[in-house]
């Protein structure tokens, strides 16, 4: 147990490198996915378009999705957010350098996708050959409106007879393959591009401000990992002395039977401190939503001197 609480400690000082590594296992597991999935174009002129985009943006989609619910400050970033002003103020760069934070975490395993599907190439020319000019390719000359748009439905179809000896359809595989490795690797350059900016722009502006952001970013999350520690330890506590209080009655019936309760004078001092005369429901219910509504200002000075 106490190896388990080292490590639920360590995740909870480290929420930051935990999240790092988190998204750096989806990014993983997308390259992953891609690769041990069985691609097979429809080769349908009213499919291919669907079948291919679908393949690119869908799983993406879903991808961004995890990484928001597995990223615990997207929930801390929405209460902090949407909970009543009370007695602390809101402060708008804290909640926007913590949707900053959480996007950038949440878009790194889509992008990963995205880039490995257009350098893939696969995807695109599912999409988009049966788009192409048939003009631009020598070979469809001669051929019927209605059998260029078969044969450009198959291009993604290399195991199909007509694609054997097709030079055309080659050609305009080989086409869109070069258009979709260069969008992959020109997205792929931009990203690296816009992080090296990020980073070496970063101490041109006012670094007071982000370290201010960024440390009442982490003492929110904190502040929320102890509350919801202490509102169950709470829980304990007062459940214990209400099981107490419930088997008070059966008192000699348990002693017959070699259990022992606590007398009045033996209680814990640790518990009474925390339950702080808390006896009943409704001041647990009213101690929870004066918390919500009226969170106490981060002022500690008044407790220091009492």
């Amino acid at each position: 147990m106490d190896r388990f609480r080292m490590i639920f400690q360590y995740f909870q000082s480290n929420s930051e490198s935990v999240m790092n590594g988190i998204c750096g296992l989806l990014a993983l597991a997308s390259v992953k996915m891609y690769t041990s999935f069985d691609f097979s174009c429809p080769c349908l002129p009213q499919y291919n378009m669907t079948y291919g985009l679908g393949i690119m943006l869908v799983p993406p989609v879903i991808l961004f999705l995890c990484g928001l619910i597995l990223n615990r400050q997207s929930l801390v970033m929405l209460e902090e957010w949407r909970r009543p002003q009370g007695r602390r103020k809101k402060d708008l760069a804290v909640i926007r350098y913590m949707c900053s934070s959480i996007m950038q975490r949440a878009m790194v395993a889509p992008v990963v996708w995205i880039v490995v599907t257009l350098l893939d190439g696969k995807c695109l020319i599912c999409a988009f050959s049966g788009s192409m000019d048939p003009k631009k390719f020598v070979g469809f000359a001669n051929v019927s409106t209605a059998q260029v748009q078969q044969l450009l439905a198959k291009v993604p179809c290399k195991d199909d007879e007509l694609m054997r000896n097709n030079t055309s359809c080659k050609a305009v595989s080989r086409y869109l393959r070069c258009w979709s490795q260069a969008l992959g690797w020109s997205i792929l350059l931009i990203l690296i591009i816009a992080a090296f900016l990020a980073r070496w722009l970063r101490p041109c502006f006012n670094q007071a401000t982000l370290l201010q952001a960024r440390h009442w970013s982490n003492y929110i999350d904190i502040e929320q990992k102890i509350f919801e520690e202490t509102c169950c330890e709470h829980s304990q506590l007062f459940a214990h002395k209400c099981i107490l209080h419930f088997f008070e009655s059966m008192r000699q019936e348990i002693k017959l039977h070699s259990f022992s309760l606590p007398r009045e004078g033996e209680r814990a001092e640790g518990e009474e401190d925390l339950l702080r005369g808390i006896t009943d429901q409704d001041q647990v219910n009213k101690l929870l939503k004066t918390w919500y509504y009226e969170k106490p200002p981060l002022d500690v000075s008044q407790a220091t001197q009492r």
